[in-house]
């Protein structure tokens, strides 16, 4: 039987095998004649005839030395045979290794440059990388400016320009909901402190400014730790701002209430104002100086103002303590943004000279590359400030426990609010949240595990343990809020755009007559006009009967489809038109954004392009609302395609929540467990800590 060793070779290896050992041997046979040749010459002993002196000193004469041309005949030949074959199996060596299929050693020399299908190839990886790294590090630093104040009880939170937390798209966003800051005595205690704003207060104007909040008092004499108390002024306030729909969703499920509010700057005031006293109570209970309550009323300073001041005072130390991070990510967010915008020209076939395109994606990975840098720059700052292999870790988890509290009340609420949806209007209205509160219980089971494994790593005192885990319970906690607010947002919109679509068709006929009068800013031709005329007064036609017919309707779809029809003449939209342009762009651009944030592990580059430069065209104003609207469905379509043809990961894994973790970007699938949680920083650093799946 042949050895595998010699199975692939071909035949007519033997033969040049043959043909080098043939050459070998014969160099050494010549090379050895050579150096023999002159101890056979020497033992030659030839008769010497007598000869006269004269005749002597003749022969003699050709060489005084001994030697002649004659001797250097043979080792010219040698070593001229020599050079031949070295030269021919050189030249053979060459060749062969040029023309080979098989893998081996090359050659050293230039590498080919990279074709343009390698270069699209790298720039589409760096931007999904890239953008992978700003939304985790905008993800994490949420988490630190609440830890040190700047979170839903502080008014910095929303003051920032261009809303740090969703790369200045759309509207400004909050940190996270309140933090919990009393000591620790057992697993997630529900217990708040005087700072609280109740459960879920304040936490949906993270992602659009409509919030949802929902009472936990049955559940809380029922002993569910996840729920909080909530106090009669509070529950006063709250019951006067209810949503018809939601209080009687939440009453045939038996579940929390669930009321909807605008979340205005208004409304939390109203909440904080009504929460001073019994806020105050709690902090006296918690360990307040006796009698200082007083002694501010004495001195002229009420408990409100006094809180205030000290909030303030948080509030600034805070932004002292994150502003370089948050400078970090603003700067990756703006070479991000830089990034996708080329990338969206390149798509489009600009520039369309070959050399140009090669730039503009080298300009690509470049761009993304910078905004990687100034994250990695910053990251172990990062970790310096939040200590959490340290004495840090105790109020980071403080946070979680506190964040995950709320969302756990807000998830039964919006089980509630998405079944009153459901039977209220069209399933189109609710097809951007079908599923949404299942991944959020999802992604709370997968953040229970990491809180108690987090706990009981502090208690082992395990640092390297309780960071790796406690990032993990933040991703899921923070991924979990993102779902749980889409409902709430999208019930509020909902409401928002049913109570605009009768005035959005008066402004639409008074649109219609200013056209029939040609008043239209472009001139159109007769046909076309009465073309564009008779369609839109279809389109109004038709939402007229689904407002009077018996069928529930999608209201922002209809929206939709009024604003779109007038815009075709022309004629300059009225401010009503305006609102509904804006309140649908911005909700299909919020909802393609949530989408891609909880799947962002297999999201492609091409919907994440679309999303940016749906955000562009919505900053730009009411000119472009129909663009943003477009593109950010387009952009939710595309990551719907990718999440289907990446499938389910980890399909045979036990650990609970460790498929929709790495599909969500919180686990980078990089080990069997699912690889170490994604951190602050760029790619050189946002894999730092490794995650062990908690037993």
């Amino acid at each position: 039987m042949t050895s595998s060793l010699f199975r692939g070779r071909p035949r007519r290896a033997k033969a040049h095998i043959r043909v080098r050992v043939t050459h070998a041997v014969l160099g050494a046979l010549v090379g050895a004649g050579w150096l023999m040749l002159p101890l056979m010459t020497v033992a030659t002993r030839r008769p010497v005839p007598a000869t006269s002196p004269g005749t002597l000193a003749d022969a003699a004469a050709p060489g005084q030395d001994g030697t002649s041309a004659a001797d250097y005949v043979l080792p010219l030949i040698a070593v001229a045979a020599a050079a031949v074959l070295a030269a021919y199996g050189y030249l053979r060596r060459v060749r062969r290794t040029r023309t080979r299929t098989t893998p081996g050693t090359t050659l050293p020399g230039r590498p080919a440059p990279p074709t343009i299908a390698d270069a699209e190839r790298q720039a589409r990886i760096a931007l999904v990388l890239a953008d992978d790294c700003v939304r985790t590090s905008r993800e994490e630093l949420g988490f630190v400016r609440e830890r040190f104040g700047v979170g839903k009880g502080g008014a910095g939170s929303r003051g920032e320009a261009g809303g740090w937390a969703r790369q200045g798209w759309g509207e400004q966003a909050e940190a996270g909901p309140p933090t919990a800051d009393g000591t620790r005595t057992g697993a997630i205690p529900a217990t708040g402190t005087a700072t609280d704003t109740g459960a879920g207060s304040g936490t949906g104007a993270a992602h659009g400014g409509f919030e949802t909040e929902a009472g936990a008092r049955a559940e809380a004499r029922a002993g569910t730790a996840w729920f909080e108390a909530e106090t009669d002024a509070d529950r006063r306030t709250r019951q006067e701002t209810e949503a018809e729909a939601g209080a009687q969703a939440a009453a045939r499920a038996g579940a929390a209430e669930a009321p909807f509010e605008t979340g205005t700057d208004a409304d939390r005031r109203t909440r904080q104002e009504t929460e001073a006293e019994p806020g105050a109570r709690a902090a006296a209970g918690a360990g307040a100086v006796p009698g200082a309550e007083a002694a501010d009323g004495i001195l002229g300073h009420p408990p409100q103002e006094a809180e205030a001041q000290h909030r303030a005072t948080a509030e600034i130390e805070a932004e002292s303590a994150t502003a370089a991070f948050v400078h970090a990510l603003r700067g990756a967010e703006t070479e991000l943004v830089a990034a996708f915008a080329m990338w969206r020209r390149y798509e489009r076939g600009l520039p369309g000279e070959a050399g140009a395109r090669r730039q503009a994606l080298v300009g690509v990975v470049g761009r993304c590359a910078e905004a990687g840098r100034r994250l990695d720059a910053e990251a172990a700052a990062l970790d310096q400030v939040r200590g959490l292999e340290g004495p840090g870790a105790g109020a980071a988890l403080d946070v979680a426990e506190g964040r995950f509290r709320a969302l756990a009340a807000r998830t039964v609420a919006a089980h509630a609010t998405l079944s009153a949806l459901r039977e209220r209007y069209a399933p189109s209205a609710t097809d951007p949240v079908t599923g949404s509160v299942e991944q959020a219980k999802d992604r709370l089971l997968f953040a229970t595990a990491h809180l108690n494994a987090t706990r009981r790593s502090i208690d082992a005192a395990d640092g390297d343990g309780t960071a790796r885990n406690l990032r993990a319970a933040e991703g899921a906690v923070a991924q979990a809020e993102i779902l749980v607010t889409g409902v709430e947002r999208l019930a509020a919109r909902l409401r928002e755009a049913a109570a605009l679509v009768p005035a959005a068709l008066t402004g639409a006929e008074a649109e219609l007559t200013a056209a029939r009068h040609g008043r239209s800013r472009t001139s159109l031709a007769t046909g076309e006009l009465n073309a564009r005329l008779a369609h839109a007064d279809g389109v109004l036609a038709a939402v007229r009967e689904e407002l009077t017919g018996s069928l529930p309707y999608d209201p922002l779809d209809a929206l939709r489809r009024i604003t779109r029809a007038v815009e075709r003449l022309d004629v300059g939209r009225s401010g009503v038109l305006d609102t509904a342009a804006l309140l649908v762009a911005r909700t299909s651009l919020d909802s393609a954004d949530d989408f891609v944030t909880v799947h962002r592990g297999a999201v492609g580059p091409e919907a994440r392009a679309l999303l940016s430069e749906a955000a562009r065209a919505s900053a730009t104003g009411t000119r472009t609302a129909f663009e943003a609207d477009t593109a950010a469905r387009e952009a939710r379509g595309l990551a719907e395609r990718d999440v289907r043809a990446h499938g389910t990961p980890y399909p045979d894994t036990t650990t609970i929540g460790l498929p929709g973790a790495v599909l969500g970007g919180i686990l980078l699938a990089e080990d069997p467990d699912g690889g170490p949680p994604a951190t602050f920083g760029g790619p050189a650093t946002r894999g730092r800590r490794h995650v062990r799946a908690p037993g």
